[in-house]
């Protein structure tokens, strides 16, 4: 099976455009749909549905897709093992993460990292609904939880320590907590899981956090809309402190509870499927946030 092929046809369903596809790889518009015509008489199926007006993805085309993104990458990482591994990185580079992480940390580096690598193309998929990252055949996945999944590997990034905090206006109007129990009754920012979270002290002491026991008026699962509605005064919440840290410096935050912290085990990790061969683009992506993102600068108030 001709890699090159397939290169062309993760290309046409990616952009749904054969055309553009075969521009990309230097091919006629002729030749892009002859070799296209020839690998599915190989498969003996139809990958891709075309009429006069557009090109879209079939359902063997779909299931066949995330093969064929694999077999270019384990092709890639052959070259590489030869010796190759001195060409540039290149290629399509699908990547997921939550959005209120991408937004603060990695956004802002993505100009530095296509100039170091330009022949690198990022397919970002960027939400705190989480996708799962072999049926949606991605790369690279960002994930902010322990790592359990046996069919994953994983680089771990930063630790995701995460915190009790409110406004500086909340607490003069509602007062200041001093201990988990004083937590009853105040206005609390929740996330759609109502359960108990278990609140670690310093000291070792655990205590149960329950939503239930404060008033929860407002229900958020997007962190960056978590931290917006703390810092206008609508309740406590629990935040990572890659997300606050800034605001708790800047005094626009009050760390409530300061010696408690939620007892989750929870860490950001790099993860991709155990079955991928650790592609150039993969490698060098990973070893460029773990670069520009130490953990101590995430962390740090």
């Amino acid at each position: 099976m001709d890699t090159d092929t397939l290169r062309l046809f993760v290309a046409a369903a990616e952009r749904l455009n054969i055309t553009a596809a075969g521009r990309d790889l230097g091919l006629a518009p002729a030749m892009s749909s002859n070799r296209l015509a020839k690998l599915e008489k190989e498969l003996g199926v139809e990958l891709l549905h075309r009429t006069t007006r557009k090109v879209s993805l079939s359902q063997d085309g779909a299931a066949f897709l995330p093969y064929a993104r694999e077999i270019i990458s384990q092709a890639q990482a052959g070259r590489a093992a030869l010796g190759e591994d001195n060409l540039s990185p290149s290629g399509v580079l699908r990547f997921a993460a939550p959005s209120s992480f991408a937004q603060l940390h990695i956004i802002p580096l993505l100009p530095e990292f296509q100039k170091r690598y330009p022949d690198i193309t990022l397919d970002l998929r960027l939400s705190d609904t989480r996708f799962d990252i072999i049926d949606g055949s991605f790369d690279l996945a960002l994930r902010n939880a322990p790592l359990k999944d046996s069919s994953l590997l994983g680089r771990k990034l930063s630790d995701d320590s995460r915190v009790l905090c409110a406004s500086p206006a909340y607490l003069d109007q509602f007062g200041t907590p001093a201990t988990p129990e004083e937590m009853k009754g105040h206005q609390f920012l929740a996330w759609s899981d109502m359960g108990p979270r278990e609140i670690l002290h310093k000291n070792g002491q655990t205590a149960v956090l329950d939503p239930k026991k404060m008033v929860c008026r407002t229900v958020l699962d997007d962190g960056t809309s978590q931290r917006l509605a703390t810092l206008a005064g609508m309740g406590i919440s629990i935040n990572s402190l890659w997300s606050v840290a800034h605001d708790l410096a800047a005094g626009r935050l009050v760390q409530t509870l300061p010696e408690w912290r939620l007892n989750d085990q929870s860490v950001l990790w790099l993860i991709y499927p155990k079955s991928n061969v650790l592609t150039p683009k993969v490698r060098c992506f990973m070893d460029f946030l773990v670069e520009r993102l130490p953990e101590g600068q995430l962390l740090q108030e």
